[in-house]
């Protein structure tokens, strides 16, 4: 099958400012990518590109026919903070976008899916920052998309927490057959989770400098000398980016 998401000489400035350069990027069916970069480099604007957020650009957005079909766009977005709606319950939360006419029987299993079983009426303020980023992901999830793009999803929690919830991301995207864009600084995680890692840098405005395929079957072991040395590669590359 071809690519779910192709992103096509992207261009993009924001108030004179050449942010984005002749960025091509496609993801395929099944396929974790991780983007990685120095701060500021474009990472989440490229993102919001990709999930539709962004609309002013130049190049091509191409998205597979396969992702009209269903209840969504095809596409499911976690953001860096949960953002989850104070006043209303983990559960409606969840399912927010289709309000009453929310599919509870898919809402209880998402919850246990994520592990939140029995905490659907719980209020966002009664939960840890693990479990409200669990929440998030499983109200990704409810739309039943085929692409997962998550923004530094994990950056707020502890590492052992951290831990977990890139596990359980592992997890669900092979039981639901989802392909992931993710966006983050942490170099374990990228190599951890990723078929693909993706440097984007050069200086400004930025470009694909380099990528790094990651050929171990999963589950993986995070003491791997094969993930280390990737990492370790992947760190000479984000200091070059710095030097330039």
């Amino acid at each position: 099958m071809s690519a779910l998401l192709k992103l096509i000489d992207i261009h993009k400035a924001y108030a004179g400012l050449q942010i984005l350069d002749k960025v091509n990027l496609s993801l395929a069916p099944g396929e974790i990518i991780s983007l990685i970069g120095p701060s500021g480099c474009g990472k989440s604007t490229l993102l919001r590109i990709a999930a539709g957020l962004d609309e002013q650009f130049t190049g091509q957005l191409e998205r597979n026919p396969l992702l009209d079909f269903g209840r969504s766009s095809g596409i499911g977005v976690v953001f860096q903070e949960p953002r989850l709606l104070p006043w209303l319950d983990v559960a409606d939360n969840i399912a927010f976008a289709d309000g009453w006419k929310a599919d509870q029987v898919w809402v209880e299993q998402l919850l246990k899916d994520v592990g939140l079983q029995g905490r659907g009426d719980a209020l966002p303020k009664e939960l840890s920052g693990g479990m409200a980023q669990r929440a998030a992901i499983a109200r990704g999830l409810y739309g039943k998309p085929q692409v997962l793009l998550l923004d530094e999803p994990f950056s707020a929690v502890d590492a052992f927490t951290r831990m977990k919830l890139q596990d359980l991301v592992a997890k669900l995207a092979v039981h639901y057959d989802i392909s992931i864009l993710l966006v983050t600084h942490d170099l374990d995680e990228a190599f951890y989770l990723s078929d693909r890692v993706v440097v984007l840098g050069g200086g400004q405005p930025s470009r694909i400098t380099q990528e790094f395929h990651v050929p171990l079957t999963r589950p993986r072991d995070r003491r791997s000398a094969e993930l280390a040395y990737l990492r370790g590669e992947a760190l000479t590359a984000l200091y070059q980016d710095h030097a330039l």
